[in-house]
């Protein structure tokens, strides 16, 4: 019978635990996780979907991972692994069951010849979608064809 893979929470938690030295006791939070890196990938195919890093990590007690200096890199999500749009911030909260992370503090996201920061912002990874409240600036890095 084929192994079943436990919840993303269980996953993240158990991967928290082993890189703070050890196993933890039913309801014990992890000590902050340092150098931290999560490879996400697709479920049917197994392709690199997204990739998540931090300076510290800690997981709070309603299973959402507090980040320092986040790093997402989202990926084309096939064989080819092209690196689609990096996202960065310094202080940020993932919810690995929804992949979904959000932050108050400033963002900055790179996309192409799009670059966009603000503050106060959430990314929704299954919709592909970032939200930017406040402070909102967008760089567009490639040449205008206006009509002549």
């Amino acid at each position: 019978m084929p192994r079943k893979k436990p919840p993303a929470r269980g996953r993240l938690l158990s991967t928290l635990a082993f890189a703070a030295g050890g196993l933890l006791a039913a309801g014990e939070i992890a000590p902050p996780a340092l150098n931290w890196v999560l490879p996400i990938f697709t479920d049917a195919e197994g392709h690199r979907s997204m990739t998540l890093r931090g300076s510290a990590v800690a997981p709070d007690a309603d299973g959402a991972i507090n980040i320092t200096n986040l790093s997402i890199t989202v990926f084309s999500e096939d064989a080819g692994a092209r690196v689609d749009t990096l996202l960065l911030s310094r202080e940020a909260t993932f919810f690995p069951d929804e992949h979904r992370a959000v932050g108050s503090r400033g963002v900055r996201v790179l996309h192409d010849a799009l670059e966009v920061t603000g503050f106060d912002w959430n990314y929704d990874h299954h919709g592909k979608k970032v939200s930017i409240r406040k402070d909102v600036r967008v760089v567009y890095r490639a040449p205008l064809k206006l009509p002549l």
